[in-house]
């Protein structure tokens, strides 16, 4: 009996040492695939901006492969993200200590949080549908994103609003006929900008989140992705309407003084985010597509003011959705 019990107790010793075995090297496969930021940096000496900023920028590219999301600053470049799946659309939260994207490594696309200090994703939406394309509102408590689905044929984009406290969410713009997406909270006013398709061609709208009302900012079918300055008082998107494949515009928040902020026939520029002090406008550019999956991105500074773009970064990979923060 006794020899008994004493193999017992090394029987029960090797199973407890094989699961600490399994445990640890399962933790281990779950930090190399989502690391810290300075878990994968790059070497400095490759991967360093043409031009220094103040700030940080957070991006896509698909350097590696596939797409991850990338922090960029005057020191250089870290990963943010590295696995097998699709990274996308990287947004920061209004106090820059987490970024908001979408992956895919079910299948479809949720949206995840990462902080940005180190430490693994947390998944805030899941369903069937592809949700992507996040944006904060000021409070840093509520996130909208877009939910497409297949509509008949073909496939529709609808807002959804998410409060990040309690998990409730609901459809933005309930009674809006056509799909909506990619939008911006204005920083200063319950307001949201977003592009929207009602018949042909894309076009920027306003939406009143107290009024519950929506207006069309830019007509024509040629203008999408707007984006609010850091006072709330501009708006920077894209339009075709010039050279019929995309530049930067800028325009008041109520649609009005539209102008054009980069001159570049040759190339389709596309993608805006403004500098943390509204003087500056990052954005990407490509000579050959106006997709994100094609040609070949690099990302450029333009001055509000004067017009004068400059490169700032350019990778082996399509870099694109440059998001900065201070």
């Amino acid at each position: 009996m006794k020899n008994a019990k004493q193999r017992w107790s090394r029987g029960r010793g090797a199973w407890i040492l094989l699961f600490l075995f399994v445990f640890v090297l399962c933790r281990k496969e779950e930090k190399t695939s989502f690391p810290s930021p300075e878990r994968l940096p790059f070497p400095a000496a490759d991967f360093k901006p043409e031009a220094p900023f103040q700030g940080k920028i957070v991006f896509q590219s698909d350097m590696d492969g596939d797409n991850e999301i990338f922090l960029l600053t005057s020191e250089g470049m870290v990963k943010l993200t590295d696995n097998s799946w699709e990274d996308i659309y990287p947004r920061w939260s209004p106090d820059g200590s987490t970024v908001a994207y979408a992956s895919n490594p079910e299948g479809n696309y949720d949206i995840y949080l990462l902080p940005i200090e180190g430490g693994s994703p947390s998944r805030v939406t899941s369903s069937a549908a592809d949700e992507r394309d996040p944006a904060w509102l000021p409070d840093g408590q509520r996130l909208l994103f877009a939910v497409e689905e297949k509509k008949g044929l073909s496939r529709q984009s609808d807002l959804w609003l998410l409060d990040l406290r309690t998990g409730s969410k609901e459809k933005l713009i309930p009674d809006f006929r056509g799909t909506n997406f990619l939008a911006d909270a204005s920083p200063r006013a319950p307001l949201i900008a977003f592009t929207g398709r009602r018949l042909m061609g894309w076009d920027v709208f306003l939406f009143d989140m107290e009024k519950r009302m929506t207006r069309e900012l830019v007509q024509g079918g040629k203008s999408c992705r707007p984006r609010f300055s850091p006072d709330g008082q501009s708006l920077v998107y894209v339009s075709s309407v010039a050279d019929g494949k995309g530049d930067i515009w800028v325009m008041a928040w109520d649609g009005s003084g539209q102008r054009r902020l980069t001159e570049r026939n040759e190339t389709y520029d596309y993608f805006p985010s403004w500098s943390p002090d509204g003087r500056q406008v990052v954005f990407c550019s490509n000579p050959r597509s106006g997709y994100a999956d094609q040609g070949e991105w690099a990302i450029l500074v333009v001055d509000v003011n004067t017009g004068e773009a400059r490169p700032l970064f350019n990778s082996t990979g399509r870099d694109v959705f440059p998001d900065w923060s201070k």
